[in-house]
């Protein structure tokens, strides 16, 4: 008699179960009822399969925003590895989205970089006018932060992909300087303390404000003296030269009169007749006239020249002292903004920069590179990993700061205990160190991609750079021993190639 299929198994009995029953049909001992139940097990085992399959798969990464008020981001850090973006305010987390890096041969470098440029209404002028927008620009090559499609899997050409409304809020949030993190795997900022990170001076950074106040309204009064003087001497200049002119029309008329009175002198006496005499007379006369007149305009075109050549001088002292100014005020204000330091265990140096927001006349701000010494780095032939150390946010007299470690080597603490940063560094920035002040610690050395308008650039070398391969270099790095310093400002390195992407 059959029997009917009385219901499911549990997952152990059912493989049991299943077990038995191909025993059976390979014993050729099996019925009717044995082959139903061999379908439903063999269904069940499919179904349970799959279900298994999902659970191991991490489910895909959607936004999310924190439920706390936020601050303004102080860093971003995109896992390549989850195709997931989490942007960290001075608390933790605050935003959270799904991304699309790039593909195979074209992939998006790892490493650490910062935002240069926004750009509300991007097109690429590399990929058929392709629009991205709401873009963050991270390198001078065409890496960048923009909305765009997103199916689910790496799929740009070295960008970072954000949903379309979630780079619009972005936009309006993060600031240029900002730091992004691309890493390889997933991590997290973790708190961390360390006696090598900078400790600021409360007296020092309550004297940085009350200097930069001061000095900013000098360099201003002096820009507007500076304006005045040039006006002056280019009024005082214009004046001497028409004066000038008018003397050269007036030396010409006072010799042709000259000329025509000597000639009408030298006539023999006995052929001057009346008329000849009066018109020698009105000829003396003429010659003593523009004499005269030249004699005036000659002495007033001396001072005018004297006023000119005063008003030119006056000008180029206030152009020195706008100068002088200008760049004390420069330095009191970098003192008011994060300190940015890098160390290269591959160049064995140590890199310092700030923003000085000025922005420059093509796209983005100028950043401060005024200090590259020598460092001294223990085990220098050990590798010592990628780690980004980042002032969080004031704590008491000091400040708090996070650690994120993207690339193999030390662990954060570690890393640190192996370099002696040279005490003129410390005593000249840590006084003003400000949260979102940061130190980079990295087995490799800054990106050609860092110049006068990025922040540091630092791509992992131990992972595909595709994304760069097919982009133009935007110019070498920036020296400490550059001076970009110009007539007009900063100016930008000779060389910079196309902005792409």
């Amino acid at each position: 008699m059959k029997q009917p299929l009385t219901g499911i198994p549990t997952e152990i009995g059912m493989v049991n179960r299943l077990m038995t029953l191909l025993g059976a049909v390979t014993m050729r001992r099996w019925n009717s009822a044995a082959v139903v139940t061999l379908a439903a097990l063999v269904a069940l085992a499919a179904l349970t399969a799959n279900a298994m399959a999902k659970q191991a798969r991490p489910a895909p990464p959607t936004e999310e925003t924190t439920p706390r008020n936020a601050g303004e981001p102080i860093m971003a850090i995109v896992s390549i590895k989850s195709q997931q973006v989490t942007f960290y305010d001075a608390d933790g987390w605050i935003l959270r989205a799904p991304v699309s890096t790039g593909v195979k041969e074209r992939e998006t470098p790892a490493g650490v970089f910062a935002v240069v440029d926004k750009e509300r209404d991007h097109r690429s002028n590399m990929y058929d006018d392709a629009w991205m927008p709401h873009m963050q620009r991270i390198t001078w090559n065409g890496i960048a932060l923009h909305g765009g499609p997103l199916p689910g899997h790496a799929a740009s050409h070295g960008c970072v992909r954000l949903p379309f409304g979630f780079a619009e809020r972005l936009f309006e949030k993060t600031r240029i300087g900002m730091r992004v993190i691309i890493a390889p795997n997933d991590t997290t900022p973790v708190p961390f303390s360390h006696p090598a990170l900078l400790v600021p001076n409360a007296e020092a950074l309550a004297a940085a404000r009350v200097r930069a106040e001061p000095l900013a309204r000098e360099a201003a009064e002096a820009a507007r003296a500076d304006d005045e003087a040039k006006r002056a001497a280019t009024t005082a200049a214009r004046e001497a030269a028409a004066l000038t002119a008018s003397l050269r029309k007036l030396e010409l008329s006072k010799r042709r009169a000259d000329a025509e009175f000597a000639s009408a002198d030298k006539a023999p006496i006995g052929a001057r007749t009346d008329q000849t005499k009066v018109q020698a007379e009105d000829l003396k006369r003429r010659a003593a006239e523009l004499g005269k007149q030249f004699d005036a305009v000659s002495a007033e075109a001396k001072q005018r020249l004297d006023a000119s050549n005063s008003a030119k001088d006056a000008a180029e002292a206030a152009e020195i002292k706008k100068a002088d100014t200008a760049r004390a005020a420069d330095q009191a204000n970098l003192s008011l903004e994060p300190v940015s330091i890098y160390i290269s265990r591959a160049t064995q140096k140590l890199y310092v920069r700030r923003a000085t927001r000025k922005p420059v006349r093509d796209g983005g701000e100028v950043f401060e590179a005024s200090i590259e010494v020598p460092v001294k780095i223990r085990n220098p032939g050990k590798p010592i990993g990628t780690h980004v150390f980042t002032a969080m946010a004031r704590e008491g007299a000091g400040l708090r700061w996070s650690a994120v470690t993207i690339d193999d080597g030390d662990d954060a603490s570690s890393a640190l205990d192996r370099i002696t940063i040279p005490r003129e560094v410390l005593d000249r920035v840590a006084p003003t160190a400000l949260p979102r002040s940061s130190i980079i610690v990295s087995d490799e050395p800054l990106s050609s991609e860092t110049n006068y308008r990025t922040e540091f650039v630092a791509v992992l070398s131990n992972h595909p750079q595709g994304g760069f391969a097919t982009r133009d270099r935007t110019g070498d790095i920036l020296s400490a021993d550059d001076n970009l310093w110009g007539e007009r400002g900063y100016e930008p390195l000779s060389g910079i190639r196309g902005i792409s992407e």
